[in-house]
């Protein structure tokens, strides 16, 4: 196949990254700093707060399950802008809703949604790019996540003073809404060509001595980053006063911090190898999450916001690498089966922190469960193989 043309890596590469602005950053993110407002306008509790992050997260888990059963191109072509414009719908829909039982299956199927599209769209894009040779430019796809989450700060932060209630979704509505329509059309658009039978290479099991101990610090790594990225400004709340600046702005640090850190962290690996710099990462988000327990308050608040928005993304583009190098042919089914866990293993962050409230604790308590969680991650990723080594441990699998 030849070379795609400038525009056309443009389009494709729009088409991925608006896509997770639409499903991850105003459909997904844009719930947590919207919480504080909610909260303080009677809708919600806390706990019915933590509660329906979990039921999103359920949700993302079984999209992931789906978009598994569904990773053909051609399923994918249709599969994955229904549900790119399904998110948006649904985003608008909690604008008309103010019943917190429609809220929990609201954000189900937000959920649902979310988390086909997170693996298909950027699995997509990336199979169109390998297919003319530029498979390197496939982290650009991830400054749609970083971009999505400054557009889910503002979109909850400066109307906030005009619209109350559910109201408060229609501003991340009226984005959502025409930049799926776009994705959509460009990611229908984008053809690729199944492997012809005879170029197919056997598949390895997924989970061997190898990349079992990757998978372990996955599964840590979604429990680790959930708590922050789902209550941070609501941790704001409860440790700064009341004319603080941070309860708005330490989202804002997260989300600029998300977005500058994705050409950092991209570097790195390049320089010091995936394996190396994913235990730098880990050991960034560890402290983030650790730094409202030990120093509450501003300094708390700010480098929890500097160290977890600014690492998250990183975990997951080089865990990503760093997996196929150790099973290169397993396309699709393998990225799908990282989200699964990865979406698995973060479900669990709200219900523990809602049952932790409901039994009398405090939100920043809890965040001690988020730091275990990435110490965790951190000792199992010690134990992934370096490159050198990786093909003697292939070669004993468990």
């Amino acid at each position: 196949m030849p070379h795609a043309t400038p525009r056309a890596l443009f389009l494709a590469l729009l088409a991925g990254a608006g896509a997770l602005v639409v499903v991850h950053g105003l459909g997904r993110f844009a719930f947590t700093p919207l919480l504080p407002h909610l909260i303080d306008d009677g809708l919600l509790s806390l706990e019915q707060g933590a509660r329906l992050a979990t039921w999103n997260y359920v949700g993302y888990l079984l999209g992931a399950l789906l978009a598994l059963a569904l990773h053909s191109p051609a399923k994918m072509r249709v599969a994955l802008p229904l549900a790119l414009l399904l998110n948006a719908l649904l985003t608008l829909a909690q604008g008309a809703s103010e019943d917190y039982s429609a809220l929990l299956w609201l954000r189900l199927a937000n959920g649902i949604s979310n988390g086909l599209v997170f693996v298909q769209a950027p699995a997509l894009v990336l199979e169109w790019l390998a297919q003319h040779r530029r498979t390197r430019l496939s982290g650009l796809i991830y400054l749609g996540l970083g971009g999505g989450l400054l557009l889910s700060s503002a979109v909850a932060d400066w109307p906030a003073t005009w619209l109350v209630g559910a109201q408060r979704w229609w501003p991340a509505a009226a984005l959502a809404l025409p930049l799926a329509l776009l994705s959509a059309w460009l990611l229908s658009r984008l053809r690729v060509q199944a492997p012809a039978p005879a170029a197919r290479r056997p598949s390895t099991a997924l989970f061997d001595r190898a990349s079992t101990p990757l998978f372990l610090a996955y599964a840590g790594a979604g429990l680790g980053y959930i708590l922050p990225m789902t209550f941070l400004p609501a941790l704001a709340q409860e440790q700064l006063p009341a004319d603080s600046s941070l309860l708005s702005g330490a989202w804002w640090w997260t989300a600029a911090a998300s977005l500058l850190s994705i050409g950092l962290w991209n570097r790195l690996g390049a320089r010091l190898g995936d394996r190396r710099t994913l235990l730098l990462n880990y050991a960034a988000q560890a402290l983030g999450v650790a730094a409202p327990l030990f120093w509450p308050g501003p300094l708390g608040v700010c480098l929890c916001a500097l160290l977890v928005g600014g690492s998250f993304i990183g975990s997951v583009f080089l865990t990503q690498r760093l997996a196929r190098s150790l099973h290169p042919h397993q396309g699709p089914r393998l990225s799908a089966a990282l989200i699964a866990l990865y979406g698995g293993s973060q479900l669990a962050g709200p219900w523990l922190a809602e049952l932790w409230l409901a039994h009398g604790g405090s939100l920043t308590q809890s965040f001690a469960l988020g730091l275990g969680a990435l110490l965790w991650a951190l000792a199992w990723s010690y134990r992934v193989p370096l490159p050198s080594t990786t093909q003697e441990a292939l070669q004993c699998p468990t």
